[in-house]
């Protein structure tokens, strides 16, 4: 999906502070609460006592399958968390209350120079490995589909309460679909032409690699027999269809990531359109202001000269008739 590597799995905010910690000459106490996204918290704990020893606390939205959000770690995104540089994060159980999960930090194995840039850049990512590790057990199995005819039902994901989408499954593919929801008109008007778009870059020569994208005002087929209010949209359905190679290796992660953050993309790119236009609108309308207060100005001056001018009429005085 083009585009899409403008949202980094790492934590910008999380990543500094960890550098910071790591390259202090001096221990430092720290207790900082970070809020990302409006719904993920990290909780960075750093004794005086112990320069070492670093305490990183996540909390975050799980991908869900049913109505009920979520909220303790599938044993898949454990295995991966504990696979990250295990001579360096450690998971601490039970988690600190209010988080579902707390690893602890050693920094005394983590060497200086671009390593470190590097373990802790990882590290950073720890809530993208969480979210991630749901939908790529689920596309992992793409190849592994058998070869029996008809579609699957429809698995409803929901990662934000108000932005669910739904994975079919399908012999040899998978269909990721969008219900796409806007508050204002003229978000439905900038996405719409940005979903043509994407439809028109995607069937050219140069993405042919990438999923096939459709845009449609109306429900796929896969979608009959959802509950209506899944259904009720006014900016239409986005659809990716998913096959094999597009989950093999290293695109597997892309992939992942891809489809998790297309929500916040298309939000990202109408807002961004609509504060172009309106940049655009307001520097049109000062250069109309300018032209007008300019002419105003010619105004003026032309009828100060028009009253400063002298009229050149002769009086010619009435001879009396009188002797």
């Amino acid at each position: 999906m083009p585009g899409m590597a403008c949202f980094e799995r790492a934590s910008p905010a999380l990543k500094e502070i960890l550098l910071k910690l790591h390259r202090s000459e001096k221990p430092m106490e720290l207790d900082h609460h970070l809020h990302e996204f409006g719904s993920v918290e990290y909780h960075i704990q750093s004794s005086a006592s112990d320069q070492y020893k670093t305490y990183l606390s996540i909390s975050t939205p799980l991908l869900s399958h049913g109505p009920q959000l979520s909220y303790e770690l599938p044993n898949s995104a454990i295995e991966v968390v504990k696979g990250m540089y295990p001579d360096v994060v450690e998971i601490v159980e039970p988690a600190r209350e209010g988080y579902q999960l707390t690893l602890r930090l050693d920094f005394a194995k983590i060497p200086h120079g671009k390593d470190s840039v590097k373990i802790i850049t990882l590290i950073s990512t720890v809530q993208a490995v969480i979210l991630s590790s749901q939908l790529k057990e689920l596309l992992r199995n793409v190849s592994l589909q058998d070869e029996s005819q008809g579609n699957y039902k429809p698995i409803k994901l929901v990662y934000q309460p108000r932005e669910p989408f739904f994975v079919i499954k399908q012999p040899a593919k998978l269909k990721a679909v969008y219900p796409m929801r806007f508050k204002e008109n003229t978000d439905v008007i900038i996405a719409t032409a940005f979903f043509q778009e994407l439809m028109d870059v995607g069937s050219s020569e140069a993405w042919s690699k990438a999923p096939h994208c459709t845009w449609s005002p109306i429900p796929p087929p896969e979608l009959r027999g959802e509950l209506l209010e899944d259904l009720s949209t006014n900016g239409g359905f986005v659809t990716f269809d998913i096959s094999s190679r597009h989950v093999q290796g290293k695109r597997l992660d892309k992939t992942v990531w891809s489809l998790l953050n297309f929500y916040a993309f298309v939000k990202h790119h109408v807002k961004c359109t609509r504060g172009f236009i309106q940049r655009r609108m307001r520097n049109r309308l000062e250069s109309l202001v300018q032209v007008l207060h300019k002419e105003k100005l010619k105004e003026e001056e032309h009828i100060k000269k028009v009253k400063g001018i002298p009229l050149n009429i002769s009086v010619t005085p009435l001879k009396s008739n009188i002797t």
